[in-house]
């Protein structure tokens, strides 16, 4: 089991930045899965981008690919989501999510499966 606490979230204007970080206490899996999963109101959360800690292979939901990257430092045991162009519909809470790949080496969203939770921060968009 691992801690997890996100920062960096806040409220931006179309078409601007933000960064989000996720700390994590705790043994970090190799070949594991990290990501980020957004809840907006009235849907399930959604996993949006998803790291594998020993391949460092990325993937991303198609609604953000091009415009977030998500990204680890191993000696800081950090997690960051790097959020570009952001669109009023980025609008959600943002959680950080440690797991497990179902298929050995990818941890996109048929395969993360999920373990712990961060408790999520707040990204707003809006003008």
């Amino acid at each position: 089991q691992v801690q997890l606490m996100e920062s960096g979230g806040g409220s931006v204007q179309p078409g601007g930045s933000l960064q989000l970080a996720c700390e994590v206490s705790g043994h970090m899996k190799i070949y594991g899965c990290m990501g980020w999963f957004r809840q907006v109101p009235g849907k399930e959360r959604e996993r949006i981008a998803g790291l594998n800690t020993g391949t460092l292979g990325t993937t991303y939901d198609e609604s953000v690919k091009n415009r977030f990257t998500i990204s680890l430092d191993m000696a800081k045991k950090t997690v960051y989501l790097q959020m570009n162009s952001l669109k009023s519909e980025d609008t959600g809470m943002y959680y950080c999510v440690s797991g497990r790949p179902v298929v050995f080496g990818t941890c996109d969203a048929k395969s993360f499966s999920p373990g712990d939770w961060g408790q999520g921060t707040q990204v707003t968009v809006s003008s």
